[in-house]
């Protein structure tokens, strides 16, 4: 098995609704060795949103241990959470969220700007970001002026400027047509075999398959791990 980034030991995550208490996560147990590729399913109300949230260090469990490169996130403060998830996750959502007035270029950038990087790394870096996404002759278009597909690849690009250990994709083809959702798909599985751990939320099962491992979640648990490295 690939050495440990993600370990999840009885994870809960207990929600108050009103007078109710929901189980959104019930004791989930799950390993996830650095560089693998994961894929993740389950009807709605499963809890993948809300592993995901977990995972990417947007939300804290009620109770059960979630270990990130060997470091205990319980232990962590908020500055500290926000700083880890800065140097070691990437997020890739269905909408983009791209800023609309900013060029592809200022849009990678951002993550290099708010981590201090000086112009000369920071354009290096970015011009090699958007090449990889084939978008080298896009890069002064502002979201506006591509396709969904193209702002798709730059909102990658933005993710993965900075190089984390760990990529995070909901639904990324989720408002792309095939072809676009294809070549979408095919820039995150270069960044896994690049190195990248990289975990894709989706109803779609095209893209399901692709995935070297296949996550099944029903009423907050794993129901099944199809592919996991004995």
């Amino acid at each position: 098995m690939n050495s440990g980034l993600i370990e999840l030991q009885k994870l809960c995550r207990i929600f108050e609704v009103g007078d109710e208490r929901v189980h959104a996560l019930r004791d989930v147990d799950l390993h996830i060795g650095a560089g693998e590729y994961l894929s993740l399913m389950g009807p709605s109300g499963s809890g993948k949103s809300t592993l995901l949230n977990i995972l990417g260090l947007l939300d804290r469990p009620s109770s059960g241990t979630y270990l990130l490169n060997g470091r205990d996130t319980a232990a962590m403060n908020q500055a500290q959470l926000a700083r880890y998830r800065g140097d070691t996750i990437g997020f890739v959502f269905q909408f983009f969220q791209l800023v609309p007035r900013l060029t592809a270029f200022e849009n990678v950038e951002l993550p290099l700007m708010l981590a201090g990087e000086p112009v000369a790394a920071r354009r290096e870096k970015v011009t090699h970001a958007l090449t990889v996404a084939g978008l080298s002759d896009r890069m002064r278009h502002r979201p506006s002026q591509l396709s969904g597909g193209q702002r798709q690849r730059v909102a990658i690009a933005r993710a993965t400027v900075t190089r984390p250990r760990l990529l995070l994709a909901d639904e990324p083809t989720g408002n792309l047509d095939s072809a676009s959702g294809r070549g979408v798909i095919e820039i995150l599985e270069s960044l896994n075999q690049d190195g990248m751990t990289v975990i894709v939320v989706t109803h779609d099962p095209d893209v399901d398959q692709r995935a070297t491992r296949r996550l099944r979640m029903v009423d907050g648990r794993i129901d099944t791990d199809t592919g996991a490295s004995s």
